[in-house]
C-alpha cells in the first residue's frame, strides 16, 4: 500500500512514475485520434477513392507461388516467437542491470578451446548470447525452408505496385475501415514490407551488430575495430531491438483484432478454417513463453550455465 504524503511534501516515486507516464499516453491517444480523423477526411475525396479501386492494398503473387502454409510454418513461427520474446527480455537486462547477481566464464576446453583465457560475463549477458544463437540456427533453418519451398515470394516484393498498395493499407487501416484479409492466400502489401523488414534486414542487423558487441569478437585486433567501431554497433543494436518489439505489439494486436480465430489457424495449426485447434495452440504457446520468462532468473540459469562454464557472483 503507498505511504501518504502530507501537503507539501515530495511525492513518492510510485506518484512520480504514474505523473510522467499520463502525459505520454494522453499524446498518444490525442495523436491516433487525429490520425483516424484525418485518414477518414481524405478517404474520402474522390481522387483518393479511385487510388483505393487502382490499389486495394494487395499485390499479385507470381503465378507459381504456393498457395496456404505449410507445417514447418508453424512450428517455426512459435519457435521464433519464444527466442525472440526471450531475447528482447534479457537484451533489456543487459542493458540495464547495473551490478549482475552472477558472472559466466566459458570452459576453455574441448571443440572451442581458444589460445587466450576466456573473459567473465555477466549471467544475463550469457543468456542473451545463448538465445542469440538458437534464435539464429533457427532462423537459418527457416529462410532455407523458404526458399526451398518457394514460400519467399509471399513475404518478399515481386512488384513496384507494392509501395502504392502498402500506402492503401495503411490508409485503410487509419481510417478504421480496414481492409480485407486472407493471409492463407496473400498477405497485404503493409504485412509483405513489415515481414520483409523483419526477415532480411532487422534480422541481419541484429546479427552483424550483436556479433560485434559480444565477447566473440576478435580482441586486439586494429584493423578490424577501426573498420567496424564498437559505438556504431550499439547505435544500430539497441534501435533494432526497438523495431523487433514494435513489430511484435503491432503483429499480435492486428492479429487478434481482424479475425482471431482463422488468423490463429493459420499461424499455429496451419489450416484455414474457423475451428479452435489454432486457439489452444496460441494458449499453450503462450503458456511456455510465460513460464520462460518467469524462470529466465539467476537460481534457474545456474544450472544450465554451468553445463557449459562456471558461474560465479
Amino acid at each position: 500500500m503507498p505511504l501518504l504524503t502530507t501537503p507539501g511534501s515530495p511525492p513518492n516515486a510510485e506518484t512520480k512514475t504514474r505523473t510522467s507516464l499520463i502525459k505520454p499516453v494522453l499524446i498518444a491517444v490525442a495523436a491516433m485520434a487525429v490520425v483516424v480523423l484525418v485518414a477518414k477526411a481524405v478517404r474520402g475525396l474522390d481522387a483518393v477513392q479511385d487510388f483505393l479501386l487502382m490499389y486495394p492494398g494487395h499485390s499479385a503473387l507470381p503465378a507459381n507461388a504456393p498457395i496456404g502454409l505449410p507445417a514447418w510454418l508453424g512450428w517455426q513461427h512459435f519457435l521464433n516467437a519464444f527466442f525472440i520474446v526471450l531475447i528482447i527480455r534479457t537484451g533489456w537486462q543487459v542493458r540495464t542491470t547495473a551490478r549482475p547477481k552472477a558472472y559466466w566464464t566459458r570452459k576453455n576446453t574441448g571443440l572451442f578451446k581458444t589460445r587466450n583465457k576466456p573473459g567473465k560475463i555477466s549471467l544475463e549477458l550469457w543468456f542473451h548470447l545463448s538465445l542469440d544463437v538458437l534464435w539464429l540456427l533457427n532462423g537459418l533453418v527457416f529462410v532455407v525452408l523458404l526458399f526451398v519451398t518457394g514460400g519467399w515470394m509471399r513475404i518478399v516484393p515481386t512488384s513496384w505496385d507494392i509501395f502504392p498498395n502498402a500506402l492503401s493499407t495503411a490508409l485503410q487501416y487509419a481510417s478504421l475501415n480496414w481492409p480485407a484479409e486472407n493471409g492463407w492466400v496473400n498477405y497485404n502489401a503493409l504485412q509483405v514490407l513489415a515481414y520483409f523488414a523483419i526477415v532480411f534486414i532487422a534480422a541481419p542487423l541484429a546479427a552483424v551488430t550483436g556479433v560485434r558487441m559480444s565477447p566473440a569478437w576478435p580482441k586486439g585486433n586494429t584493423l578490424l575495430d577501426n573498420a567496424y567501431p564498437i559505438d556504431l554497433a550499439r547505435k544500430i543494436h539497441f534501435p533494432v531491438m526497438l523495431f523487433f518489439t514494435a513489430f511484435v505489439v503491432m503483429h499480435v494486436t492486428l492479429v487478434l483484432s481482424t479475425g482471431a480465430i482463422r488468423n490463429l489457424n493459420h499461424m499455429f495449426a496451419t489450416r484455414d478454417d474457423a475451428g479452435w485447434l489454432g486457439f489452444w495452440i496460441f494458449l499453450l504457446s503462450v503458456a511456455v513463453m510465460v513460464g520462460a520468462w518467469l524462470l529466465a532468473r539467476p537460481v534457474f540459469l545456474r544450472p544450465l550455465a554451468m553445463l557449459t562454464g562456471k558461474v560465479t557472483k
